[in-house]
């Protein structure tokens, strides 16, 4: 009987010490800087003050304090101290835009959401006018900031005005860090916790007119938010309008300027050392061009040792510049472009209505197609117009097509020589098609394509990709480095991340309805070392 007592007594001690272990796990598991890459997908309290209409949004709804601790959390052993500084740099970059201090001014009292919103993006070189909403950890933190701000830009001689509006205090002037030319400012609390900083009085106050009416402001989107939400989890969610698409991010003027157009919602999550990013393109109503062709993927046959792979659905649609379908718009000049040094290429994508596996070797080109797709005596028309003959070349236990063009030799031993151009071999599955014996003599290696095939599995979408591109480090620093948003990434660190870039995976789904809307799903991951 005296046991029963004791039994209990360790019972209830061995439960107690579990139920503390399992809270210190859990606390020290809210505290990982791992966590950071969990934010919530849903809109923040700001997006009330964004109109939907904006050139670009973007909601940052992780704690910014956190942000140098995840990168060096994820960075390689030796280059940890690095990585963690250039995420202060640009963390310190981002904010010293609107003419704050992180330290100084926000790391004690600034929270986990902050909004930027610009509001024109119409290219007249005028600057846009701009909106940062900042969340409060503290009920004064903000407050206390606001007092700080103003009294530090009054003593400098700066000119204050307060005034009243929509029941709200705004406090404008002009302000900016030491050492630098001050830019209109103008500020409001809402609620003690979230602060409004704009570029100008009018800006302010166009912002909380928005507050106020529930169809034009984000917060009251209501397919937005459910749209945000199946994207699933990330850091930040972004929008960005047509004109914006086109001016910063390069969007091809035939997509941007499609009057249905809407605009690109995205949401960006931090996955280890990659980050990736997926959105939707956004039209008003049905598209009027036909459905893209249902998703059947070559990838799995890939081989080789390619620096970049693309799979297309519908080449020859793709090419074709009378089709105003959005991908036709978007990959149809690029794919051109790569074609124009590419004729014998060329052909064959023109009469291949998909899909298309395109290896792109170190100095030549090797493709893989359905068997039939296209035939070769329809192909054998269109290399004969441009002065190819075909033959055949037998080796190696198998007979291979290929079609050569003759050229004059030079100097003491002048001649005719027949210079190939393409060569072809036949499978089971598939047709193989190179422009040298080399180059079809790779579809047997298999050893190197282990990091494209890890691209792919790792983007999400990939599988249902109506078009794919995958790059290793080389063409994606290139790729990257002609882009504006990438090059002011890079100005805002501080540091030279182009040589951090070691691949990138570009997906783009066949469109479908959403409701009465059309969305045209992308997907990209960004790898960094």
């Amino acid at each position: 009987m005296k046991a029963r007592p004791f039994l209990s007594a360790l019972i209830a001690v061995l439960l107690s010490l579990l139920l503390i272990t399992l809270g210190v796990l859990w606390a020290m598991d809210r505290r990982s800087p791992l966590r950071l890459a969990e934010a919530s997908p849903e809109l923040p309290r700001a997006a009330r003050f964004v109109p939907r209409q904006a050139a670009l949004s973007l909601h940052w709804l992780a704690d910014p304090s956190r942000l140098p601790a995840y990168v060096q959390a994820v960075a390689p052993a030796s280059e940890r101290r690095q990585a963690r500084d250039a995420a202060r740099r640009w963390r310190e970059g981002v904010f010293a835009l609107a003419g704050l201090d992180y330290d100084s001014e926000l790391a004690s009292w600034l929270g986990s959401d902050v909004s930027l919103t610009l509001l024109d993006a119409d290219g007249s070189g005028s600057d846009p006018g701009w909106i940062l909403a900042l969340s409060s950890r503290s009920s004064d933190g903000a407050r206390l900031f606001l007092q700080r701000f103003w009294q530090t830009r009054s003593l400098a001689g700066t000119d204050l005005q307060v005034t009243s509006y929509r029941g709200m205090g705004l406090i404008s002037g002009r302000g900016a860090l030491q050492g630098r030319a001050p830019v209109p400012l103008a500020t409001t609390l809402i609620d003690d916790d979230l602060l409004l900083l704009a570029s100008g009085r009018g800006v302010l106050e166009q912002a909380l007119d928005v507050s106020q009416l529930q169809d034009q402001h984000q917060l009251g989107d209501a397919q937005l938010q459910r749209q945000l939400k199946e994207l699933g989890q990330g850091v930040a969610l972004m929008t960005v309008s047509p004109a914006a698409l086109q001016h910063w991010f390069q969007l091809p003027a035939a997509l941007a300027d499609r009057p249905d157009l809407e605009g690109l919602v995205a949401r960006l999550h931090p996955d280890g050392r990659d980050l990736a990013v997926d959105g939707l393109l956004r039209f008003r109503g049905p598209l009027d061009s036909a459905s893209w062709a249902p998703a059947d993927g070559l990838i799995p046959a890939a081989v080789g040792r390619p620096v970049w792979l693309a799979q297309l659905q519908d080449p020859g649609r793709l090419i074709r510049a009378d089709d105003d379908h959005p991908l036709v718009q978007w990959v149809g000049p690029l794919l051109r472009h790569v074609l124009s040094d590419q004729p014998a290429a060329g052909q064959i994508a023109r009469l291949d209505d998909g899909p298309l596996l395109w290896l792109q070797q170190a100095e030549s080109w090797l493709l893989a197609t359905r068997p039939g797709h296209p035939t070769r005596s329809s192909l054998n028309e269109r290399l004969q117009e441009e002065g190819l003959a075909r033959s055949e070349l037998s080796g190696d236990g198998e007979t291979l097509q290929v079609w050569t063009r003759l050229v004059r030799q030079r100097g003491r031993g002048e001649g005719l020589d027949a210079q190939l151009a393409v060569a072809s071999a036949g499978e089971a599955d598939l047709d193989w098609w190179g422009d040298s014996l080399a180059a079809l003599e790779r579809r047997r290696e298999s050893r190197g394509i282990s990091d494209r095939q890890n691209q792919w599995h790792a983007l999400q979408g990939a599988e249902a990709a109506s078009q794919s591109l995958l790059l290793a480090d080389q063409p994606a620093r290139s790729l990257l480095g002609r882009w504006y948003p990438w090059r002011l990434v890079q100005a805002l660190s501080g540091d030279p991340l182009q040589a951090r870039v070691k691949g990138l995976a570009l997906a783009l789904e066949s469109d479908h309805n959403d409701g009465n809307r059309s969305v045209l799903p992308m997907h990209a991951r960004l790898e960094l070392g």
